[in-house]
């Protein structure tokens, strides 16, 4: 296993394939942990991790939640809705304000880009980005990376079909930088107004109809499409965007049997995946669920508990 020495998970982008795949390794053993009958261990013991979230979330707060007190870290939990934020406190005010409670990690998600990152330079505690603006989600795309090759063994080589609103996504950024760094290919298709200009220049391939890419793929990757965007023009129905671009158990029959389908949800059922879909034997959107957990522990272990592991050091 690669040495860590990060202080900070801010991105996919700044991490190394050696990297990536440390934490992928290190998430096979904390999952573990789920075969155990007592679901806790001491390893974070004494440590104290905040969880700073400015946008609402379900699936990546509790999932960092369950790793934190499956380690037996103290965890705090902001309320933005309730804080001294709401009365106009800056950023620059909220960091001081951490920074004086005295927590090992900070777990921060915000509607702007570059936040995590500009916390991570004023605080003297580790930052891990739980998703910025439309920049990065990199524990999703970890999750994503470590559920594929948990599932069809490998990452290298895979065709990855990327589906969906790829310039507003910043699941999208973090699953391109990491599919491409761990050697799989991304083909990417949605509504032209949905697409980066330049798109090109990230290495991936532009696919011209989901009927003709389906076969192609090994894995197939939803994202999910946010309704603001349809009113506000971007494409002309959520209908519309169903028929061409939507999973429906029509078009299950197009994808290979040993292919896989993944979704971060919330998923928008007959949008962009029906619920036959979802329940497909190919699909793996509950087990990306369960994986999100382990590769959080991992996460929080790597930045709390230092670097330079073997594989089964982690006290399971």
């Amino acid at each position: 296993m690669a040495e860590w020495n990060r202080k900070d998970l801010l991105g996919i982008e700044e991490l190394s394939a050696a990297e990536i795949e440390t934490i992928l390794d290190l998430a096979s053993s904390c999952k573990q942990i789920y075969s155990r009958q007592i679901k806790k261990l001491p390893t974070l013991r004494g440590k104290t991790v905040i969880l700073l979230f400015f946008e609402p979330s379900t699936r990546t707060r509790t999932s960092f939640e369950i790793a934190s007190k499956w380690m037996s870290a103290d965890l705090i939990n902001i309320s933005v809705a309730q804080s001294s934020v709401v009365k106009g406190e800056s950023l620059y005010d909220t960091a001081h304000t951490i920074e004086a409670m005295g927590p090992d990690l900070v777990v921060v998600r915000h509607r702007a880009a570059g936040v995590p990152q500009a916390l991570a330079q004023r605080l003297g505690c580790s930052v891990i980005n739980a998703g910025d603006g439309a920049h990065e989600h990199p524990t999703q795309a970890l999750l994503d990376l470590y559920t594929i090759q948990e599932r069809l063994g490998r990452i290298r080589g895979l065709n990855v079909l990327l589906v969906g609103d790829i310039l507003h996504s910043r699941v999208a950024r973090s699953q391109i930088y990491g599919l491409q760094k761990m050697g799989a290919s991304v083909t990417v298709l949605g509504p032209s107004t949905l697409l980066p200009k330049g798109i090109e220049s990230f290495g991936v391939k532009i696919g011209k109809s989901l009927d003709e890419e389906l076969p192609k793929a090994d894995v197939v990757s939803l994202l999910r499409i946010q309704k603001e965007r349809q009113q506000s023009g971007l494409f002309p129905s959520l209908d519309e965007y169903a028929l061409l671009y939507g999973i429906g158990e029509e078009r299950l029959g197009l994808i290979r049997d040993d292919a896989l389908i993944i979704h971060p949800g919330p998923t928008n059922l007959g949008v962009e995946i029906s619920l036959a879909a979802t329940e497909d034997k190919r699909s793996a959107i509950n087990q990306q669920v369960t994986n999100g957990v382990a590769v959080r522990m991992a996460a929080l272990y790597l930045l709390l508990g230092g670097g330079g592991l073997e594989r089964h050091e982690i006290a399971l």
